[in-house]
């Protein structure tokens, strides 16, 4: 069985939700969720987390898929979501509100199998 994969040394590709300090939600795509996470809350990461109002962020949610393109799939279906529906998304993956109280965050295994 043979195994495939767009994502080289099988790193897991990560879907991730970050609260911003201002309230909104930040969806984006990694592979290292520790480095990712500090490149935002350094003002390095994506260009809607740089403006200092939104910072600090906080990671709450992450979905660890097998490839790089499931992954990225479910950070573009999230961000079309409205509001109340990513909120909605959240709880029934096990976040809490208030999301700034939250204490860990959620992992979510989603990867699968791919064969030839």
């Amino acid at each position: 069985m043979s195994r495939t994969n767009d994502n080289k040394d099988n790193k897991a590709s990560y879907f991730y939700v970050l609260h911003c300090k201002d309230g909104t939600l930040y969806g984006g795509y990694t592979t290292d969720l520790a480095r990712r996470l500090n490149e935002h809350n350094e003002g390095i990461g994506a260009k809607y987390t740089r403006p200092k109002q939104r910072r600090p962020l906080k990671m709450i949610y992450a979905e660890a898929h097998g490839t790089r393109s499931e992954a990225t799939k479910a950070e573009a279906a999230f961000k079309k979501l409205a509001r109340r529906q990513k909120d909605e998304y959240l709880a029934i993956n096990g976040v809490s509100r208030p999301y700034k109280e939250q204490k860990k965050f959620v992992v979510k295994e989603v990867r699968q199998l791919h064969e030839n």
